[in-house]
C-alpha cells in the first residue's frame, strides 16, 4: 500500500464536496503536471491512502482521509474546449493526462499547513519541501501514521 497527499482547491472540490458526491467518490481531474500524472499512472493503486489537502485558500491544510478508488484512466476534461483543463495538443487516441477516482474515508479537523511545518515528525515530508508545487506527492508510512494519530486518535 502507498500513501499520497493530493491537493485540491476547496472552491473546486472540497472535502465537503467529496462527502456530498454520489458514492462519496470524485474523479481527480485537472492534473497538468507530468510528475503528478506519472504518480497516478505508475504508482497509485486501488486502496492506497490519500491525505485530502485543501490548497490555494485562506487556511491550507489536510481536511481528511480518502482512498484511491480506481486505476488511472484518461481525463476527459483535456478534450473539452470549454474546460479550464483543455489541452488542444492532447488527442483521444493518445491522451496526455490521466486521473484516478478518490473516495472519502473520513473527514477530520483541518490540520493547517502551519501546524504541519512546525511538527518535527513531518520535517522531511515531500510536500513541505521548499519549492514543492506538485499537487500529488508521496507520503511515507511513518508520516501517514503520525498524521492519523494527530487527526483520529483524539
Amino acid at each position: 500500500m502507498n500513501y499520497w497527499l493530493m491537493k485540491s482547491e476547496p472552491d473546486e472540490c472540497s472535502i465537503d464536496d467529496l462527502a456530498a458526491a454520489p458514492g462519496q467518490t470524485v474523479p481527480w481531474i485537472g492534473v497538468r503536471n507530468y510528475q503528478a500524472r506519472n504518480f497516478m499512472r505508475d504508482e497509485m493503486q486501488v486502496g492506497d491512502g490519500v491525505l485530502f489537502y485543501h490548497s490555494s485558500c485562506p487556511e491550507p491544510g489536510i481536511a481528511g482521509f480518502a482512498t484511491v478508488a480506481s486505476g488511472a484512466y484518461p481525463d476527459a476534461s483535456q478534450f473539452d474546449a470549454q474546460s479550464p483543463y483543455h489541452d488542444p495538443k492532447s488527442k483521444p487516441e493518445a491522451p496526455r493526462w490521466l486521473h484516478v477516482d478518490v473516495t472519502l474515508a473520513e473527514k477530520t479537523r483541518l490540520l493547517p499547513l502551519a501546524e504541519m511545518r512546525g511538527d518535527p515528525a513531518l520535517a522531511q515530508m515531500r510536500t513541505l519541501a521548499p519549492g514543492n508545487r506538485l499537487s500529488i506527492t508521496p507520503v511515507t508510512p511513518d508520516e501517514w501514521a503520525h498524521i492519523r494519530r494527530k487527526l483520529v486518535s483524539r
